[in-house]
């Protein structure tokens, strides 16, 4: 019995002891107990924020292999393999990786895929050309050389035209195309519009503007730089507006070797749909009266004068003098020689 009492009491005086020494928090030891607290929950806390700067350095180095990576990957397929891949087409929309440098300023290469992927859509989609075959990778090969020049040049004709103030509005761009529009060359909607160009040339409505604002600017710089031509034309719509026979002055002025002898007469009857000759030349034609002429159209390839001579059940019969320009290379190559190209493909 008195061992088994001593035992209770052994117990019971043991599990007072810890209440009899843990430290009593007053007033006056707050400031020290708190500090004792947050010094063990240090010991958790150092860890976890060296854990996480490592996991930001980590990622970020990550980040950064990844970022060389994938800029040498393009690098390498754009300059070495020069792939015209529709995925380097958007890399190159959004990085501007340079085709060619013209002075101080760079030819995009997105530039330089543009052209290539409207012309390699074409001919495999709309004339069913095999780029996998001898002959399609002949003939590709052949077009990437034309597409480089093309952009380089474009390059040049915008320095030219930025010299000069030569721009493109946005109503001549919408008039350019209301002519075509209106002629149901390209879709008489907008949706049938749309899916003529998807279908053709892989283009978007804005990728058509594009293309038609580059090529009205290099049509208007080059009726600035071959002032001869448009010397001649002034001077024919001058005579023509003194009296002169229209017949007999295309006879004597006209640079279209096919209808000169004719006195410009074209030779065929021409309506509204007419392929064979500038959607311009179409338009203007159809707004004269029979015998009146016309001011000066520009053509892309020349300067004209057209004089309608009959009409009869939507057709018309008409003639023209035309004045060639020069080809716009002769122009260019001054500039050339005073800004070189340097461009970064070998093609």
């Amino acid at each position: 019995m008195k061992s088994k009492l001593k035992k209770v009491l052994s117990r019971k005086k043991h599990a007072e002891k810890p209440a009899e020494t843990s430290p009593r928090v007053t007033n006056e030891t707050l400031a020290a107990h708190r500090e004792e607290v947050l010094g063990q929950a240090r010991k958790f806390i150092y860890p976890l924020q060296h854990s996480k700067h490592r996991l930001v350095t980590i990622s970020i180095s990550l980040l950064l292999v990844a970022v060389v990576a994938f800029s040498s990957y393009c690098v390498f397929a754009l300059y070495k393999t020069k792939s015209d891949s529709k995925f380097l087409y958007r890399v190159t929309q959004v990085i501007p990786f340079p085709v060619a440098r013209i002075g101080s300023d760079f030819v995009a290469y997105e530039n330089y895929l543009f052209e290539i992927n409207h012309y390699t859509h074409y001919y495999r989609v709309q004339q069913k050309l095999d780029f996998n075959s001898e002959a399609g990778k002949q003939q590709l090969q052949e077009f990437k050389k034309t597409a480089l020049s093309k952009v380089i040049n474009d390059a040049y004709v915008k320095k030219i035209a930025s010299e000069r103030g030569i721009r493109v509005t946005e109503q001549e761009l919408n008039n350019e195309i209301a002519v075509v529009r209106n002629q149901n060359r390209l879709g008489s909607s907008d949706k049938e519009f749309e899916a003529v160009l998807k279908d053709f040339w892989n283009w978007s409505v804005d990728d058509f503007r594009r293309s038609l604002r580059q090529q009205l600017l290099n049509d208007k710089v080059i009726v600035a730089l071959d002032t001869d031509a448009k010397s001649k034309a002034d001077s024919a719509l001058s005579k023509l507006s003194t009296g002169a026979d229209f017949s007999a002055l295309a006879k004597e002025v006209s640079e279209d070797p096919a209808t000169k002898q004719n006195g410009g007469d074209f030779g065929f009857a021409i309506d509204k749909n007419n392929r064979d000759i500038s959607p311009k030349t179409v338009e203007v034609l159809f707004k004269l009266k029979p015998g009146e002429t016309s001011d000066i159209i520009n053509i892309g390839y020349g300067l004209e004068i057209v004089k309608s001579i009959e009409q009869t059940d939507g057709k018309i019969r008409a003639a023209h003098i035309v004045f060639n320009f020069k080809d716009i290379q002769e122009y260019l190559n001054d500039v050339k020689d005073k800004q070189k190209t340097r461009t970064y493909i070998r093609l």
